[in-house]
């Protein structure tokens, strides 16, 4: 029977090389459903999602800028401070060795006054004490003179206004020949 059937061309079998209407119908049927589906509810998804990581990207991208430039405004401040900080520590130093400097002349200063006036008053103490000495010593060549001359002459000098005029003129006798001595 088979080969009744082959041999009349009819066959109850339909070509799988001819598609068939009904098929190729439910199939697009299905695919525009399908496609209805993905381009309504899937690609809206996917383009929301899209636009929100873009959006996350661009305002971490955003964020890290100011971040960045924030950074790059503190670090120039901190070096602004730096540079006013090391500034006036050489204005402090400055300042320091000058007012260091003005101490020490004063001192100087202070010191030199107080060896002038030691000196001075050193000076005046030995003035003192030379003329102190000067007559202590008249008074005792006077007196050694007016012996020595009363011995000399033979009579007493006990006159005062005599004995003074005797020491002086001897006195006088000594120092010009104190000062012919030291030329």
């Amino acid at each position: 029977m088979d080969q009744l059937i082959l041999a009349s061309g009819e066959s109850s079998a339909p070509n799988p090389l001819v598609p068939n209407i009904t098929e190729m119908i439910v199939v697009l049927l299905g695919f525009l459903v399908l496609l209805f589906i993905v381009v309504k509810f899937v690609v809206p998804m996917f383009e929301k999602t899209f636009a929100e990581r873009a959006e996350a990207i661009e305002g971490g991208i955003a964020k890290a800028e100011k971040a960045q430039a924030e950074a790059t405004a503190a670090l120039e401040e901190y070096k602004q401070q730096l540079t006013d900080a090391r500034t006036e520590a050489n204005r402090i130093r400055e300042e320091a060795r000058a007012e260091g400097a003005q101490i020490l002349a004063e001192l100087k200063e202070k010191a030199a006054a107080e060896a002038a006036r030691l000196t001075e008053q050193a000076h005046a103490q030995i003035e003192a004490e030379r003329q102190a000495a000067v007559v202590s010593l008249r008074s005792e060549v006077g007196s050694l003179a007016t012996t020595l001359a009363g011995r000399i002459v033979g009579e007493s000098l006990e006159d005062d206004a005599r004995a003074g005029r005797v020491v002086d003129r001897f006195l006088a006798d000594l120092e010009t020949q104190s000062a012919g001595v030291a030329q």
